[in-house]
């Protein structure tokens, strides 16, 4: 139950805690340090330490990364808080990581006291800065610095508004010491929240829904490129409704959640970061193309079309360009449009749905599903695993158990998975940066709890072992959580960059290896894992031993634990026997563009 006070409400920190139980935050997320501790107390001993509850983090860094993943999994806030320039300083990466994938997160950061006369000696003045939202404002909606407990409640209620209005982001509010422990000195006015509700999504102008309507029924191979969608349900099937209706092939992206069944006769290729043949195929045959909020637009066209003009008639809906700015080039190239639309792209899907009226249901042919287990190409009894291989070995455990793949490592292949609801995959994630794969797990695992998903994250080594104490925070909280570590010894996509230079200048690829290697002596990565309070089994290295380790790992998940697997990797092995498209080394060869 729901206690309602602990304690009348007397200082700045009570009525900001109030507020945020107001904007009916659930967890804050946060590594504790004296700058806000006069809002911590407030939590604790005004709220009771419920809604929002504390999430005690053993670094900064995994507090946002956790908000990151939750707020990939609901596009929905966590509440975060940093101490002073140092904690902030360290959230950094998951900040950005948050901006790059358009996710919604609210932090609060904190000031030593802002009039130096109130700062206690040396400690209160290493850890005041002027201007702290510059050191994440290129990678932030808003930032601000109230001066007074009404300013604050107005800024706190902002930076809700705005992260929670598309397009998604990150929002910081820093709030001064003092504020936080002065006595209030009267009542407090709080914003009437349903009067500053983030808005409605924005819906496309109904001329361009028409246009975009004759386009599509005249054309004769339309192709329909799926990228940042929601998370809703109602909306995934009225995508699948408007490529049946059009008869339209899908192309999806490894760089953004599952948005449409991939067993579906019209996906007409498996989601990945670059087209593969058969998109590609469907590209340069399209007369018509419908692109949502696809990212990376100019780059995929790019990779298919080299320097040929694309001939087909590009509808473009999205509304990413309202986030763009000088310093993040997040935004790509730029993108060539014959009709331009700045709405939500499941609302223009939903507007297009009305105007087709009733066009003929497609029939589509017969396509084979995949959902119980197989070895898709490779031998059972091979003697070790290639990421192929490992990817393979996840998704047959998985089979039939409702996953939610949270990340997967890079380089990995995600053709072998079925993604049947928004939830099925949520994304390689953030800016390619290594570290925040367990936080972005953790948070996610956290979103998904008590829904019944098993919540999965495969991640490579590197990023496993720069943020395994995230763990902890997971095991602490009862969040269960499944982590398939592919153990490759190694930061592997750099070896495939240094292959790649050597072969370029003429010297050693035998070289490669340098400066990359985590193998001498060996991480104990299950070891690891146990320190943290977690169950974990490993390391798995051949390919008929991974299959039962992952089924007595799910088993320990559904009975609530934080469980890690750690399975040797052996990479490009796929590859050589020939079951691996796109690996490392060759991904490493290929033009940025076409």
């Amino acid at each position: 139950m729901l206690i309602d006070r602990m304690a009348p409400m007397k200082y700045g920190g009570d009525a900001i805690a109030e507020l945020l139980r107001r904007l009916d935050f659930e967890y804050v997320t946060l590594n504790p340090g004296a700058s806000f501790r006069g809002l911590h107390d407030s939590i604790v001993n005004y709220l009771g330490n419920e809604k929002p509850e504390m999430l005690v983090c053993l670094h900064e860094e995994h507090a946002l990364a956790m908000a990151h993943g939750y707020g990939k999994a609901l596009l929905k806030p966590l509440l975060s808080i940093v101490h002073a320039n140092v904690g902030l300083m360290h959230a950094i990466m998951p900040v950005f990581t948050a901006w790059l994938d358009r996710v919604p997160l609210v932090l609060l950061g904190a000031n030593g006291p802002v009039d130096a006369m109130q700062r206690r000696p040396y400690q209160d003045w290493i850890h005041s800065s002027q201007d702290m939202g510059g050191l994440i404002r290129n990678f932030t909606k808003w930032d601000d610095q109230p001066a007074s407990i009404e300013a604050a409640l107005e800024s706190i209620t902002r930076a809700y508004q705005i992260a929670c209005t598309a397009p998604y982001g990150p929002t910081f509010v820093c709030l001064d010491a003092t504020l936080q422990e002065e006595l209030l000195t009267g009542p407090v006015t709080f914003p009437e929240l349903a009067r500053f509700r983030p808005p409605n999504p924005a819906q496309p102008v109904a001329a361009d829904v028409q246009r975009a309507r004759d386009l599509l029924v005249a054309a004769k191979h339309p192709v329909i490129m799926l990228g940042r969608m929601s998370r809703s349900v109602d909306a995934w099937q009225q995508r699948v409704a408007l490529a049946e209706m059009l008869g339209a092939r899908v192309v999806t992206d490894t760089r953004t959640s599952a948005s449409f069944p991939t067993h579906h006769p019209l996906h007409c290729t498996p989601p990945a970061s670059r087209p593969r043949k058969e998109a590609a195929a469907a590209l340069r045959a399209a007369d018509v193309i419908l692109a949502l909020e696809y990212v990376d637009l100019a780059g995929t066209l790019g990779t298919v079309f080299g320097q040929e003009r694309c001939n087909a008639t590009i509808v473009s809906c999205a509304l990413d360009r309202y986030i763009h700015n000088g310093w993040s080039m997040d935004y790509q190239a730029i993108a060539p449009a014959d009709l331009s639309l700045a709405a939500d792209p499941d609302a223009f899907v939903e507007a297009l749905l009305g105007e087709l009226g009733p066009l003929p249901k497609y029939t589509p042919p017969a396509k084979s599903q995949t959902n119980g287990p197989s070895n898709h190409g490779i031998a059972v009894d091979d003697d070790v695993i290639g990421l192929h291989a490992f990817c393979v070995g996840v998704q047959d455990a998985c089979a039939g158990k409702e996953p939610c793949y949270i990340r997967v490592p890079i380089g990995s292949d995600v053709g072998d998975f079925v993604l049947t609801d928004p939830l099925s995959f949520l994304s390689v994630g953030g800016g390619g940066g290594i570290g925040i794969g367990p936080g972005n797990a953790v948070g996610a695992a956290l979103a998904l709890r008590g829904s019944g998903r098993l919540p999965v994250a495969m991640l490579g080594d590197g990023d496993f072992l720069m943020g395994a104490t995230a763990l902890w925070t997971a095991v602490a909280n009862k969040i269960p959580l499944l982590i398939v570590v592919a153990n490759n010894r190694s930061y592997y996509n750099d070896e495939s960059h240094q292959e790649k230079m050597a072969q370029d200048r003429g010297r050693q690829v035998e070289r490669k290896w340098i400066g990359q290697k985590i193998d001498d002596p060996p991480v104990d990565i299950p070891g690891i894992a146990r320190v943290q309070g977690a169950q974990a089994a490993g390391p798995i290295a051949r390919r008929k031993d991974l299959g039962p380790a992952l089924a007595a790992a799910i088993h320990a998940v559904r009975a609530g634990a934080v469980y890690v697997l750690d399975v040797r990797v052996v990479p490009d092995h796929d590859e050589k026997i020939g079951a691996g498209e796109g690996s490392a080394s060759r991904r490493a060869s290929e033009p940025k563009r076409g």
